[in-house]
């Protein structure tokens, strides 16, 4: 669990701080980052929203409910390292360093 933790935490601030960069924005992962876990944590298709919202979305929260306490702090430690990722950026240009 720990590997993991990490893993998330590097891999999500390492996609938000390139992300970061080249829109020239601080804060896009930590908006595109609980999209990306509402699609790891469904087991429906996106279709499913459109053909029957009603079911599909009281099966989202059915599902965001009942993650084990294991995968909510992973996926935590992901929306962290995203967080991160716009706060380091944010300071990098504050400072004076301007990427692309």
């Amino acid at each position: 669990m720990i590997i993991a933790i990490l893993l998330y935490f590097v891999l999500f601030f390492g996609i938000g701080f390139i992300l970061n960069m080249l829109l020239r924005a601080s804060w896009v992962m930590a908006v595109i980052y609980p999209v990306v876990v509402l699609f790891m944590v469904d087991n429906q298709g996106i279709g499913a929203y459109f053909s029957s919202p009603g079911d599909a979305f009281s099966d989202l929260g059915s599902s965001l409910v009942n993650l084990p306490l294991a995968d909510m702090i992973i996926l935590s430690s992901g929306m962290v390292g995203a967080l991160l990722a716009g706060v380091v950026i944010r300071m990098l240009r504050n400072r004076g360093y301007q990427m692309f």
